[in-house]
C-alpha cells in the first residue's frame, strides 16, 4: 500500500505563518499540495502563502465562519486531503498566586477556546469538506488530520494549568474523533512536541543562551527541536495510511520538571 498521495490536493495549516506550522506548510507544498495558511499574522501569512503558491486566509480558529472560509478556500484549489492544527498559545499563571489571588477565569477560558475548541472547530469543518471528496484508494481513504498537543499535556509545569488542560483535551479527543471519522475514511492523529525552537523565544545572544540552557534538560539530542523535525512527524502521520487514532510525543525524550 503506497503512502497517501498529496499531489494535486489542497491542505490547511493553522498557525502556518511561522514556527511548526510554517515548516509543515513547506513540506506539504513540497509534496504537491496547495496550502491554505490559516493565521492571524497577515503580513507573514501572505508572504509564506505567496512563496508556496498557496493562499492566505485570515483565520481565528475559534470562529466557525473563519473555519468554513478556510475549508472553502482550500476546496477551490483541489480536493482537501490534509489539515494541520498548529495554531495555539499559552498563558502562564498559577492556580493561586503568591498573594492567594486565584487564576483569572477569563484567561483560562481563552486558552481553552483557542487551543482546544479551536482545534475541534477547524477539524470538524475540514472533515465536512474532506468527506465530500472522492476516495483515494480501495480502503476509501479521503484525508487525514494532525492536531498539535504538547508534552505539557502529560507533564505540565507550574503555571501551566490552562495550557496543559487545553492540550490534554486535544489528546483526549484524538481517539473518539478518529472513531467518528472512520466511516468517512479520514484519519486523525496528534503530535505532542517538547521544547521547540520557535519565534516565542525571541532572537539574539541572550535568547540563544536561554535556549541552550533549556536544551540541556532534553534527554538526546541536548538542544531544542526544530520546526522541520516536527514537520517530518506531521508528514508521517498524514501520509502513512495505517497511522490512526494515536498521540505521539516528539520531544527528544524530555520529561518536564515541575518548573
Amino acid at each position: 500500500m503506497p503512502r497517501m498521495n498529496l499531489e494535486g490536493s489542497s491542505s490547511i495549516v493553522t498557525g502556518g505563518a511561522s514556527g511548526i506550522g510554517e515548516a509543515a506548510a513547506r513540506q506539504l507544498a513540497a509534496a504537491g499540495s496547495r496550502v491554505v495558511i490559516a493565521d492571524l499574522q497577515e503580513e507573514k501569512g501572505q508572504q509564506v502563502a505567496s512563496e508556496l503558491g498557496g493562499l492566505f486566509v485570515r483565520c481565528d480558529v475559534s470562529s466557525a465562519e473563519d473555519a468554513i472560509a478556510s475549508a472553502a478556500a482550500a476546496a477551490e484549489m483541489g480536493p482537501l486531503r490534509a489539515l494541520v492544527n498548529s495554531a495555539g498559545l499559552g498563558r502562564a499563571s498559577r492556580t493561586i498566586d503568591r498573594n492567594n489571588v486565584p487564576h483569572d477565569l477569563a484567561q483560562f477560558e481563552f486558552v481553552i477556546k483557542v487551543n482546544l475548541i479551536g482545534s475541534f472547530n477547524m477539524l470538524s469543518q475540514a472533515a465536512a469538506v474532506m468527506a465530500q471528496t472522492e476516495p483515494l484508494d480501495a480502503d476509501g481513504s479521503r484525508g487525514a488530520i494532525v492536531n498539535m498537543a504538547s508534552a505539557a499535556a502529560f507533564d505540565g509545569q507550574i503555571g501551566q494549568a490552562a495550557y496543559s488542560a487545553s492540550k490534554g483535551g486535544v489528546v483526549g479527543m484524538t481517539l473518539p474523533v478518529a472513531r467518528d471519522l472512520a466511516a468517512t475514511g479520514i484519519r486523525v492523529n496528534t503530535i505532542a512536541p517538547g521544547l521547540i525552537d520557535t519565534p516565542i523565544y525571541g532572537e539574539g545572544e541572550q535568547s540563544d543562551q536561554f535556549k541552550a540552557h533549556l536544551g540541556q534538560s532534553v534527554l538526546f539530542p541536548k538542544r531544542l527541536g526544530y520546526g522541520e523535525e516536527l514537520a517530518f512527524m506531521v508528514m508521517e502521520c498524514l501520509t502513512n495510511p495505517y497511522m490512526n487514532g494515536e498521540t505521539i510525543r516528539c520531544d527528544g525524550g524530555i520529561r518536564m520538571p515541575p518548573r
